[in-house]
């Protein structure tokens, strides 16, 4: 304590029990430095500012000993004491209430000083400095700051109390590497001191809310007011652990994870990510962004924490970019072998409906999505200033470039840009005026198109109207964009049936899911659907005295006993595949149809001997009325089957090159009333579910039938074997080779002039209309790492489909050169080649599938193949396949200035992602 020499004796005893000290002004000097001085009580508040409480009684009696000029040495103030100020002498809180000019006085930092330099402090007592605040546009001396309780994840029950003031910020995270400024009061800072934490390590605070629920402080860059801290409140600190989790894992009031051997260590990169549902393209996408090398580790060594924009309207206030840096901390910590990606999934499905819930999407959906949250997650640029488009008007292109480029900087600033952004050149023309626009535009990706086949393979299976042949199977190759009929008559060159004797059906549970018209698309035709095409007995127009043919859809249906209690009800289901059977109108009634099912159906249905005639049940004789005619004829049209056609209409039909039978058709079999038959006939709706028992010609309704078996009698006279039973063509071995195209090529059709469509014109400046320009695209410069989709699901108005095209793509030296219309560099060739370093796979079509990846180890450089939470290494000549669909390639001088600088005695190095170098020269986690 510094002692006070006011009065002779009192200076006297200091001289005894202290150094010497400087002079002690006079009185008067002292009341002009204190009072009026510039660093007195009359200065100005200024924010930021320190000013000291001093106890009022104390300094009014002061105040009288300085203009009494220390004449009563009873007015002598002694020591300062704010003892009236205090609460207690522990904890040093202030009185509750205290007033200015009451209770107390305040005083600028250097009056302070004086005064304690003069007179001292109490032993003991702490100096009560208080900050100058601005709230409201007002500086005010805050007296009473804010009163935190700190507390460390590891000792829930211990709290630390400390004093912050409303303007002092969260946390210092700039520079984890750098401890921060001394002279800084920080929450985050003040809570490392005290549970003894380094500056170096990672934390991060949580807040309790009065409802007891715990809330991340994301944001450590805004002040105690801001985040709306009160007295009182519950602050809590934790460390991030060494395998790249955080302790709230284990706080279930916060989040959950799964959790992980501690004493697992493998090669950091090498883990899995386990599939929640349906989640294998985020995976997928996850693990290519994860080995992009200087993105990891722009994340590993907390670059990102300085750059979290969250105040970007566009972005998602740092919480995308905090969940992706969680999972590559996790999975390149070199503790797991695989995590659960939970947080980051709900993360995306927040701030992205169409992610949630558990349905498959697109890998590069994900991808592009999660680039450009991460972007403006970590957009260096605060305030987005407006920047206008501007046109080439016939400037040099370098100078186009380089202004659209800075334009586009200046909105625009994250690891990002500088890791995946390139730059385009689009040249469009107008087809009237001739008029040419340049503009310049940047990427992220090149979604290039694969070259397409206008050809299509499908697979059909023929029924033909002679009942002694088995349906064939066949595989057809047809127009992409073609009609039923091109289907008919590819089928008619594997079979001499005409195209005018097929109907094409698509058949599905047993029942026809449709009936096509020739002119429809073939479009509409997916591979997975079972297409059946029928033999019928022609297709010529009707005329007024011509025979006309009807074509009727057959059902197979088995009675089976319901669950009742009487067994009263009985059930009808269909079974087996349904029929097209073309039947004379002329014949058109319930026996004659009878014996021609009976006959269509003679390869796999028994006839009854006469040992199974009975007295039968004569109504199924006495039905004799003729069919309806319906107005309707499945297919369209039908054609008089002319002369030749003697026996059964569904037989063997003139002028087909099927086996003529010479047995006598069912017309010519001797009609014995007494002859049981083997099963009836209903007419049904086309589900084949409901009966109808009349047809209204007006409303040209389709008639169908159906074949009704009882059980006793399907078992006894229908063989199931043969009725499934079909053959395989010859073109069925045949195989469409698709021809493997280069990488190259596709980048060139990426490059290549097109038309714009109806729907997507260009506006003329000149011709002052919409116009369908051309367009070509260029590139003009590349990113340090560069992402290729392949457009392998092919979406047009004719046609969906996946493109299963194997596309070669080289491991090393993909060169770009000439793909770049920029004046190049020829002294830095390593500027336009690039080594791949990631792939994401597509296995599967369009509806269904599964996605998998192919990675490069950073630190390794060895592939390994990632599974979801399954990892293997292969090698490199496992990685080119059909199912390749994002491709990851890095410039090479990238690689090579990622690379560590070996000394002079250190082997040469191995390439960043090539053929593992050998093991005995490296270090490995």
């Amino acid at each position: 304590m510094a002692a006070v020499a006011e009065s002779p004796a009192a200076a006297a005893a200091a001289e005894d029990r202290e150094p010497q000290r400087e002079a002690v002004p006079g009185l008067e000097s002292q009341r002009r430095q204190i009072e009026n001085g510039e660093n007195g009580r009359g200065p100005p508040l200024r924010t930021g500012e320190s000013w000291f409480l001093v106890e009022r009684h104390w300094y009014k009696q002061w105040e009288v000993h300085v203009q009494g000029g220390g004449q009563d040495p009873s007015t002598f103030p002694g020591c300062i004491n704010n003892a009236e100020l205090f609460e207690d002498q522990v904890n040093w809180r202030l009185k509750k209430g205290l007033v200015e000019g009451e209770d107390y006085v305040l005083l600028p930092a250097a009056a302070w000083h004086y005064l304690v330099s003069w007179y001292g402090l109490e032993h003991g007592q702490p100096p009560i400095e208080r900050k100058v605040v601005e709230l409201s546009s007002i500086q005010k001396v805050e007296v009473y700051p804010v009163e935190l309780l700190l507390i460390q994840h590891s000792d829930m029950d211990t709290a630390h109390p400390a004093q912050f003031n409303r303007t002092d910020s969260i946390g210092f995270q700039e520079d984890l590497e750098c401890a921060p400024s001394p002279s800084t009061d920080l929450v985050l800072r003040t809570a490392q001191e005290q549970f003894l934490v380094s500056p170096q390590e990672e934390t991060r605070l949580w807040i309790k809310n009065a409802e007891g629920s715990f809330e991340r402080l994301c944001n450590t860059r805004v002040t105690v007011l801001d985040a709306a801290l009160q007295t009182g409140q519950v602050v809590i600190m934790e460390t991030r652990n060494k395998d790249g989790t955080w302790p709230s894992a284990q706080l279930p009031a916060m989040s959950s994870t799964s959790e992980e051997d501690e004493d697992f260590q493998g090669q950091p990169g090498i883990c899995g990510l386990t599939n929640l549902g349906n989640t294998c393209f985020m995976n997928s996408a996850l693990q290519c962004l994860s080995n992009v090398p200087q993105l990891t580790n722009y994340f590993l060594k907390n670059r990102y924490l300085e750059e979290l924009n969250f105040c970007n309207p566009l972005g998602m206030k740092g919480e995308i970019a905090e969940a992706y840096a969680d999972l590559v901390k996790q999975a390149w910590s070199g503790h797991h072998r695989s995590i659960v990606p939970h947080v980051f999934k709900t993360k995306v499905g927040h701030f992205a409906s169409q992610f949630l819930g558990y349905q498959q999407h697109d890998s590069q959906e994900l991808l592009s999505f999660l680039l450009d949250g991460l972007h403006e997650d970590l957009n260096r640029v605060k305030k987005k200033e407006y920047v206008e488009l501007c046109d080439a008007a016939g400037r040099p292109d370098q100078e186009v470039a380089r202004e659209a480029w800075q334009n586009h900087r200046r909105r625009n600033d994250s690891v990002i840009v500088d890791t995946f952004h390139g730059l385009f050149k689009s040249t469009v023309v107008c087809p009237d005026c001739g008029n040419v626009s340049v503009t310049f535009d940047p990427f992220c990706y090149l979604s290039v198109p694969l070259p397409v086949t206008h050809k299509r393979v499908m697979e059909v299976f023929f029924v033909s109207m002679d009942p002694r042949r088995k349906p064939e199977q066949h595989r057809l190759v047809v127009p992409k964009r073609g009609k039923i009929s091109d289907l008919c008559v590819a089928l008619a060159k594997h079979t001499g049936v005409s195209p005018e004797r097929m109907m094409v059906a698509d058949v599905f549970s047993h029942r026809f899911y449709k009936i096509y018209q020739l002119e429809e698309s073939l479009s509409s035709i997916l591979d997975r659907d079972d297409i059946f095409i029928y033999e019928v007995s022609g297709r010529a127009a009707i005329g007024e005295n011509s025979r006309e043919d009807v074509v009727l859809p057959i059902y197979l249906r088995e009675r089976t006993p319901a669950r009742d209690y009487n067994n009263s009800y009985y059930g009808l289901m269909l079974f087996g595949h349904p029929l097209l059977v073309s039947v004379p109108r002329d014949r058109l009634s319930w026996d004659a149809l009878y014996h021609i099912l009976l006959y269509r159906l003679s390869r796999y249905v028994t006839r009854p001997s006469s040992d199974d005639e009975d007295d039968g049940d004569e109504k199924d004789l006495e039905d004799k009325d003729n069919l309806p005619k319906p107005g309707h004829v499945a297919g369209g049209s039908s054609q008089d089957p002319g002369p030749e056609q003697a026996g059964p209409s569904s037989g063997v039909a003139g002028g087909s090159r099927a086996p003529v039978d010479n047995a006598p058709g069912p017309s010519h079999w001797p009609q014995r009333a007494r002859r049981k038959h083997l099963f009836t006939l209903q007419t049904v709706n086309s589900n084949g579910t409901s009966d109808r028992s009349t047809f209204n010609e007006d409303t040209h309704a389709q008639p169908y039938i159906a074949i009704d078996w009882e059980p006793e009698m399907k078992k006894r006279y229908y063989d199931e074997v043969e009725a499934e039973g079909y053959v395989k063509h010859d073109c069925v071995g045949y195989v469409l080779k698709k021809a493997p195209v280069r990488l190259q090529e596709c980048i060139e059709l990426f490059t290549t002039t097109e038309t714009l469509e109806k729907e997507n014109p260009w506006y003329c400046p000149n011709c002052k209309q919409h116009q369908l320009a051309t367009k070509k695209l260029d590139l003009w410069m590349l990113p340090e790492t560069l992402i290729i989709h392949l457009k392998r699901f092919s979406y047009t108005k004719f046609s969906r489909e996946k493109l299963d095209t194997l596309v070669e793509f080289p491991i090393r030296d993909l060169d770009f050169s000439k793909f770049v219309v920029k004046p190049q560099n020829e002294s830095a060739p390593e500027l336009y080649k690039y080594d791949l370093i990631a792939v994401s796979n597509h296995y599967g079509g369009l509806r269904d599938g599964h996605y998998t990846t192919f990675a490069c180890n950073k630190d390794s450089g060895q592939w390994h193949y990632f599974d979801d939470n399954s990892v293997s290494p292969v090698t490199e000549n496992q990685i080119e396949s059909k199912a390749a669909y994002v491709l990851f390639y890095q410039r090479q001088d990238v690689a090579r200035r990622l690379q560590p600088q070996p000394s002079l005695s250190d082997p040469p190095a191995s390439p960043a992602c090539g053929t593992p170098a050998n093991f005995e020269f490296m270090d490995i986690n």
